[in-house]
């Protein structure tokens, strides 16, 4: 079993930031999903998140601004492996502008009513299903957003 760890930014509008991959990886090419990755070994599933969030994005968040989503059960039919996503969340005041994409085709901020009808990674639409219109969602898109390093 491998550990992921994935991120869902929440703009104040309560759009949420989205990669669009590309046909390079294993796990789910040419899907929508989180930015995320596979922790390293020893490595803390929060701290995972932030250094994935910021390879992939440049967007830097203390370890403190995320909240915890869930953590999901998949098995991902392209390796065969069941394998654990810690899914966690933050607010942002942050634009497509401020993300720099450093993996996929683009990581944009998504509307949510059209969030579902995207090609999704088993994942992203686990993950989004249980997010999407959740409190916790709503907290986050109205919330203050979390000072952000880039």
């Amino acid at each position: 079993m491998t550990e992921f760890a994935a991120v869902i930014l929440v703009d104040r509008r309560g759009w949420v930031m989205l990669q669009e991959r590309d046909e390079h990886p294993t796990i789910a090419p040419e899907k929508w999903s989180f930015s995320g990755g596979h922790l390293e070994p020893g490595e803390d599933p929060v701290t995972g998140a932030v250094r994935e969030l910021e390879e992939e994005t440049e967007v830097r968040l203390a370890p403190e601004a995320l909240e915890l989503v869930a953590v999901q059960e998949l098995r991902h039919p392209e390796t065969g492996t069941d394998d654990t996503i810690h899914l966690y969340a933050a607010g942002v005041d942050l634009t497509d502008a401020d993300i720099v994409c450093h993996e996929g085709r683009q990581i944009v901020f998504v509307d949510p009513a059209k969030a579902p009808d995207l090609d999704l990674s088993d994942s992203a639409r686990i993950g989004l299903a249980r997010f999407l219109g959740s409190a916790q969602h709503v907290a986050l898109s109205g919330s203050e957003p979390v000072r952000v390093e880039t």
